[in-house]
């Protein structure tokens, strides 16, 4: 059984937990994200739960870029559904899916108080159940979610920043 691959990574933001978190619950911030990350269709909901909110991003990107052995597991395009169930203002579990393909990461999101900013903090397994090239796919899902949260990173601190 294969044990998959552990990620972690710290963004950090000039601004309270509460308005990176307000940021994060904005539908436009997360199209702005989208659009940063060249997603040719997307489609954000931020939906209110009992002690939080629900938010979903579908995204299709094209696989440009991903190396041959992979293009064979997603073809041209990639579409990735990331589910995040906000407990609050500081934690959320995170879900990220490849529907029909056998891949996913399955983590938390936190936001932290650093002085006057916040670290938000992604932690997560990441688990491709294919033989043979499973940990080179998790690996490649690895790195392309690192590039994502560094897109994500950039363009919060311009969002907090007054860029929209």
């Amino acid at each position: 059984m294969m044990a998959g691959m552990k990620i972690r990574h710290e963004m950090t933001y000039d601004a309270s937990p509460a308005e990176v978190h307000a940021m994060l619950a904005d539908p436009a911030f997360r199209e702005k994200v989208c659009a940063a990350m060249h997603a040719t269709r997307r489609e954000v909901s931020i939906d209110p739960a009992p002690t939080g909110m629900r938010v979903v991003v579908d995204q299709t990107q094209p696989a440009k870029g991903i190396p041959s052995f992979a293009t064979k597991f997603v073809g041209d395009e990639i579409r990735i559904v990331q589910t995040e169930g906000w407990n609050g203002e500081d934690d959320a579990t995170l879900l990220v899916e490849i529907p029909g393909k056998p891949g996913s990461l399955r983590g938390t999101v936190t936001l932290t108080a650093d002085g006057a900013g916040t670290v938000e903090t992604v932690e997560g397994d990441i688990k491709v159940s294919i033989p043979l090239v499973g940990g080179k796919l998790e690996k490649l899902i690895g790195d392309m979610l690192v590039a994502a949260l560094k897109t994500e990173n950039r363009v919060g601190r311009g969002w907090l920043a007054g860029e929209r």
